[in-house]
């Protein structure tokens, strides 16, 4: 009985200590509408985006189509709420890729803006040179 509790015990610490390798989890959506102000284009985008606040490591997967020319810059930007402009708080390197995929750390100011849904990704043109499609990560 004694081994029977002892590791059920066990158990029940390692799963009480034990951490998800992503705690959150973001799925964003990106369009013209989404701009401010918002353009006419056609273009469309998805991002993936993993956030693990016990080392602030921010991973994104993200894709898009239909742009009127080839991106020429991608960003997070922020803070800002849906509606808003800001500064680029993070760049999105290797944008030409499609997917463009990547990884950095946060500071704690960024982590918060990512936190409170202050964040959102932006993809240039040419054509757009202020920005295209954008979407929120909320």
């Amino acid at each position: 009985m004694n081994k029977l509790l002892s590791a059920t015990l066990a158990l029940g610490a390692v799963v009480a200590f034990a951490a998800p390798a992503y705690a959150e989890h973001f799925t964003v959506s990106l369009d013209g509408q989404s701009e401010v102000p918002p353009t006419t284009s056609s273009g469309t985008g998805s991002a993936d985006i993993d956030y693990d606040a016990t080392t602030k490591q921010l991973t994104w997967k993200l894709s898009y189509s239909d742009l009127t020319g080839p991106a020429t810059a991608a960003h997070f930007h922020g803070p800002a709420d849906s509606g808003m402009n800001a500064g680029v708080e993070l760049a999105i390197p290797d944008i030409t890729s499609d997917p463009a995929e990547g990884s950095a750390t946060l500071t704690d100011a960024e982590a918060a803006d990512l936190m409170a849904g202050r964040l959102y990704i932006n993809i240039h043109t040419a054509a757009h040179p202020a920005g295209e499609i954008r979407g929120q990560v909320k």
